[in-house]
């Protein structure tokens, strides 16, 4: 007989995210257990991904991303000091290739200004010349407050603060269906040893799989569950010493922000991430993608020499907005009201700036769990 477990909150997805809402909901004395698919914690879109500290330069005014993004990343820089997370307010430049491109940055100094990142400031040529001479470009937005982080200390400073409030995080655990009942919501969890679990609170934080969770779930309104986009991103690792000292970002793409130049905190750089829409999850990188890869690099870096990009790694991220819409789209976190049940919270596309914006995205589940 399968075992049913009467529980308070259950948190589907153990990524950066869901472990900072399960940390949240533990620190405000709530019984949480952490439901994770895959062996470990973190180990899908938060592990593939440029572990960067967005300061919330490009959000639409008043959107999700840029409300928790500006907000996370105060609370981000200051839990890492406390906490000793590795990290590093290196910042970056946002480097104008063209002529015709001084306008874009001219108009994303307004747009962080408006999102009050008040620390953002443009420079010509000549400046960015004396700060990176191997960088080249017509004028450069400086963003200070850009950062690094050491994602899987980070993440594991959330589990300890969530084992510390007795929560508990269970991995190998898949949700395999669900059915919505009055005032709980019944989930079947596989693996090996399967349970029931009845739960007062589940928070959908699933990631990719966020949308297959909600339809496995019988009784949720489907008109609830957004549009699903996959957009697939390859990382090239550089051989030899990085170009420049703080991160570089070309004028975004559709679906993303460019083949960026970003350094860890070995001080490895890597390039990356392209766009590639794709319909299934899919981690391989094909080494022909780095044709693309030089002549992206070599608008900003000229010198940047054939045969110096090694494939590394991919990752994918959760959109609501396809490549018709421009790939943008924002955060959804929907609270019991929107979701249709008192018992589910639901969030939907959290790719970038997710990693940055965790903390505040998890003081914003547990507000709306109350």
């Amino acid at each position: 007989m399968v075992e049913v477990l009467d529980l308070d909150c259950v948190v589907v997805g153990g990524g950066v995210v869901g472990l900072a809402v399960a940390r949240e909901l533990a620190m405000s004395r709530r019984e949480v257990v952490l439901l994770e698919a895959e062996p470990m914690t973190g180990s899908i879109t938060s592990a593939r991904n440029s572990e960067v500290i967005h300061a919330g330069l490009y959000y639409a005014t008043g959107s999700l991303k840029a409300e928790l993004c500006v907000a996370g990343k105060h609370k981000l820089y200051d839990y890492c000091r406390e906490r000793s997370v590795p990290h590093q307010a290196c910042g970056k430049l946002v480097v104008a290739s063209s002529e015709e491109e001084l306008g874009y940055l001219e108009k994303l100094s307004r747009q962080a200004h408006a999102n009050e990142v008040e620390d953002c400031y443009l420079i010509d040529a000549a400046e960015l010349f004396r700060r990176e001479p191997q960088i080249k470009g017509f004028a450069a937005l400086v963003s200070p407050s850009t950062g690094i982080v050491d994602s899987h200390s980070l993440m594991q400073a959330y589990i300890t603060d969530i084992e510390s409030n007795g929560g508990a995080i269970v991995c190998n655990s898949p949700v395999i269906e669900g059915e919505l009942a009055a005032d709980k919501i019944r989930l079947s969890v596989g693996g090996r040893d399967p349970v029931r679990i009845e739960a007062r609170l589940v928070v959908n934080a699933a990631g990719l799989n966020a949308w297959t969770l909600s339809e496995r779930l019988l009784g949720l309104d489907a008109s609830t569950i957004p549009p699903r986009h996959y957009a697939k991103g390859c990382y090239f690792a550089l051989t030899g010493r990085a170009p420049a000292k703080q991160l570089i970002y070309p004028v975004p793409e559709s679906g993303g922000l460019g083949v960026h130049l970003t350094i860890d905190l070995a001080g490895q750089a890597r390039f990356g991430p392209d766009v590639e829409w794709v319909e299934a999850i899919d981690y391989d990188v094909d080494p022909r993608r780095a044709d693309k890869f030089y002549s992206a690099i070599r608008r900003y870096w000229p010198d940047l020499v054939d045969g110096a990009l090694q494939p590394a790694y991919s990752g994918i991220r959760p959109k609501i907005a396809g490549p018709a819409a421009g790939g943008g789209g924002d955060f959804v976190i929907q609270g019991p009201g929107k979701t249709g049940h008192p018992a589910y919270i639901a969030l939907y596309g959290i790719e970038s700036p997710g990693l940055t914006a965790s903390l505040a995205i998890g003081q914003k589940v547990a507000r709306l769990a109350r």
